[in-house]
């Protein structure tokens, strides 16, 4: 399943627009207002004025996190080619907040330390480390490598060292159990109103975005048989899929409510 194109008039909301949506999950007005003043002094957002009403946007910065992380949500399995992806840096005590920033961002990418300095990861995002690096304002410190392994250990037993499979599989397993019932009982009735829908769905990509971190696609052939990771990945996507119609009508008629009311 491929995510849905925004379309040019999704791009801009106003506020009314978004305090709207949001009650969908009991947040307050002030609580929106304090979250979109935080994600636009972040460099998430960006906000333009007409008249005198504001309306905000996903900053490039922004789209390109989303365009990072959104193969790994919505996209179909890759097959792994063989080669590792590596980055070592060398940052000193002195630029410690730099190096903190780094490890985070790599975090956020799905690579895992190898050591200390030197990260790992099986997919192709050498691109997005290298933002990643810029943003922590250490790319003169980073080196990136790409190729195969040819150590004393197997590539199993490579991931297996950077990566706590087990407790992975138990996540995946946790996610199952808690949307495995919701999906039957759509499929059986869809009793779902819309503002549920578009509820639940944000739910279902928030709780199934969080396995980007901690898994950047790993690669099958190096997996446990019978991975509870493919069982889940299918989940999301039924799931997703019958109930995006209705959270785009729940969607579509708060934006309308909202320019309607000039909010």
């Amino acid at each position: 399943m491929v995510e849905r194109a925004p379309q040019a008039e999704d791009r801009w909301l106003g506020i009314g627009a978004l305090v709207r949506l949001m009650g969908a999950f009991d947040i307050s007005e002030a609580a929106v207002r304090q979250a979109v003043s935080r994600m636009s002094r972040q460099g998430w957002l960006t906000s333009q004025r007409r008249g005198n009403r504001s309306f905000y946007a996903v900053t490039p910065r922004g789209r390109r996190r989303i365009e990072e992380l959104a193969p790994r949500i919505y996209g179909p399995v890759v097959e792994w080619d063989g080669r590792w992806r590596l980055l070592t840096y060398t940052i000193g005590e002195a630029d410690r907040d730099q190096r903190d920033r780094l490890r985070k961002e790599l975090h956020v990418l799905g690579w895992a330390p190898l050591s200390a300095s030197t990260w790992i990861s099986p997919n192709g995002a050498l691109a997005a480390a290298r933002e990643a690096a810029a943003a922590a304002g250490a790319q003169r410190a980073v080196h990136l490598f790409a190729g195969e392994y040819c150590g004393e250990q197997s590539d199993r037993e490579l991931l297996e060292s950077c990566w706590d499979l087990p407790a992975i599989a138990a996540d995946y397993d946790a996610f199952v159990a808690t949307y495995a019932p919701r999906l039957e009982a759509e499929r059986r009735g869809g009793t779902l109103a819309e503002e549920d829908a578009f509820a639940e769905r944000l739910w279902l990509v928030h709780d199934f975005r969080k396995f980007a971190y901690v898994d950047p696609g790993l690669p099958s052939v190096l997996l446990p048989a019978h991975w509870p990771g493919t069982k889940a990945a299918a989940l999301f996507r039924e799931y997703y899929a019958s109930v995006d119609a209705k959270s785009w009508r729940y969607f579509r008629r708060c934006a309308s409510a909202a320019a309607t009311n000039g909010a």
